[in-house]
């Protein structure tokens, strides 16, 4: 209670009128370099932007506080992250759009709550003055001036929220933020001095030893390390040594995201991951260091990766991200992906930035999966936060020979279904032969399907039984046995846009007892009529593996 208190006095505070210094212009920059999107930047000049498949109309100058559009949408826009697409296009005019966009907004901000969450006024900040040079150097006196008084009440207020509660990757951009008000503004060194206190708590918090980010997203990993280089390039302008937090975190962080990637150089698509691409992450990497080591474990954050031959398998065998952290998170637990040199053939459907194929992609089913009756084994709440997991999620890996095993376990299905969901995964050692076993154990046979969702790069077509792969220049089968199998169509989002491809089904069959309990087990009932009902597992095998051409 104090501490509310104490955080409202402080906003109020922050909000009173402050004497200016008058400076016109700011003292040091760090530009933002980070290519943006051509084409959205050419919307943005017709008036007009694209966000989650659909397009909506620019606010008119002033009128910023008349918008009705999504609360994802209103994330994205106010912070300001569309001035990268616009200095991409390069124009005179998207110079002058941009200026425009950003004056008016210093002039009369909404008063919307969005545009007062920190991570937003973080990432605003940190555009504002990373994209200053494109939009505002040759601004009149007055222009720039409004803009940097607007930057340092914005930064006032952020400073007075800190320590932040958990906002995952966000919480490093609040950071850049403040640490590029001071930069530009340096008279106001109290941002820097709640930068340099704020910065190892808050490392140590996302990150941890292992470099493996609390949101278990290789998109948040990628934000972060993005967030990290930009916080060490500004320390390079600046001419000062870094702390020795961020090389350091940095450097691990980086072993992290690579081990994320496939053999063609894009993200993994887990808790709300899109590929990228290999340019996007490989431009990142060498600025952020020049080390090219990939962590040799992801354990500590809940993912197994398993490499052989050229084929690569990562799995999610963690609950999802707790409170704070799970904004990206999906009901993806025990999910895996595969891929064989630069192919991937075995993924998860991608993510949406909003709306309904936001929803839809963060369910069990848009992830390789087995789905009881329909249902996720975790759900989602409306604010965006997971309401429900898995409490026990457990994982063994070992070596069997040369083959590699990973065995999973999860309850998420319990609570609804009385089932627990055992999944094995082995891996041969040419990487040319990826098997599998799904068991599901309760005290009665349920619903489910399994599902493995193909990427759209392969096609897929069914002789009797089997399923073939054609990816370009290989050939994969796919057989089971335990349930029935059918091809359906899909949809993929792990590009942005929606892709038709193909999925595999395998739907449950009737189970079989298990033996019933015996010794201390058996006498804990009390009595002969105290018989425990018999437990029932139903189990389907199945293998993918290479055909030589």
């Amino acid at each position: 209670m104090f501490n509310s208190y104490r955080r409202y006095f402080r906003l109020m505070l922050v909000s009173l009128p402050q004497r200016q210094h008058g400076e016109a212009s700011p003292v040091c920059l760090y530009q933002d370099r980070e290519e943006g999107d051509v084409d959205q930047g050419a919307l943005l000049i017709g008036g007009v932007f694209r966000f989650a498949q659909k397009t909506y109309s620019l606010p008119l100058r002033g009128v910023w506080q008349s918008n009705s559009w999504p609360v994802e949408v209103r994330r994205w826009f106010y912070g300001f992250d569309w001035l990268r697409d616009l200095r991409t296009f390069g124009t005179n005019g998207a110079r002058l759009l941009a200026r425009s966009m950003v004056a008016s907004w210093a002039d009369r901000p909404p008063a919307d709550p969005v545009a007062r969450e920190s991570g937003v006024m973080g990432r605003r900040l940190s555009n504002w003055l990373g994209h200053y040079e494109f939009c505002l150097s040759t601004a009149t006196e007055g222009t720039q001036q409004l803009v940097l008084d607007a930057a340092v009440k914005e930064a006032r207020r952020l400073s007075a929220l800190l320590p932040l509660p958990p906002i995952g990757w966000e919480g490093l951009a609040v950071l850049r933020g403040l640490l590029a008000v001071y930069m530009a503004v340096p008279h106001y060194d109290g941002f820097f001095k709640r930068f340099e206190q704020q910065l190892p708590l808050e490392l140590g918090r996302l990150l941890g030893e292992d470099g493996i980010v609390a949101e278990r997203s290789p998109e948040a990993q990628y934000r972060c390390v993005q967030q990290l280089t930009a916080i060490q390039g500004m320390f390079t302008t600046l001419q000062w040594m870094p702390p020795d937090c961020v090389p350091v975190m940095l450097g691990r962080a980086c072993a992290v995201l690579r081990a994320f990637c496939h053999g063609d150089g894009g993200l993994a698509l887990f808790n709300g991951s899109q590929e990228r691409g290999e340019k996007a992450v490989l431009e990142l990497l060498e600025q952020a260091e020049r080390y090219r080591v990939v962590a040799s474990s992801l354990r500590k954050g809940g993912f197994v990766r398993m490499t052989a031959g050229r084929s690569l398998l990562l799995a999610d065998v963690a609950a999802p991200a707790p409170h704070g952290m799970d904004r990206l998170a999906h009901a993806g637990t025990m999910s895996f992906e595969f891929s064989h040199h630069r192919q991937r053939l075995f993924v998860n459907c991608g993510a949406a930035e909003g709306g309904a194929w936001q929803r839809a992609l963060r369910s069990s089913a848009a992830h390789t999966v087995l789905v009881v009756d329909g249902e996720s084994s975790s759900d989602v709440g409306a604010d965006g936060h997971v309401t429900r997991r898995p409490s026990q999620v457990r994982c063994k890996q070992r070596r069997q020979g040369r083959v590699q095993e990973v065995h999973m376990s999860q309850n998420g299905y319990y609570p609804s279904h009385g089932v627990i969901w055992h999944r094995s995964l082995f891996l041969e050692p040419s990487g040319e032969e990826l098997r599998g076993c799904d068991t599901v154990e309760g005290e009665s046979d349920v619903p489910f399907t399994l599902r493995f969702h193909v990427h759209p790069d392969v096609r897929v077509e069914r002789e009797d039984e089997e399923i073939i792969l054609h990816a370009p220049s290989e050939i994969w089968r796919f057989r089971q046995t335990g349930g029935v199998i059918a091809l359906e169509d899909d949809f993929y989002m792990g590009r942005c846009a929606p892709e038709q491809t193909s999925q595999i089904i395998v739907r449950a069959c009737a189970g079989r007892d298990l033996p019933a309990p015996t010794g201390e087990e058996a006498a804990g009932s009390g009595s002969s009529r105290a018989v425990k009902p018999p437990r029932r597992q139903q189990r389907v095998e199945w293998v993918l593996e290479h055909v030589p051409l």
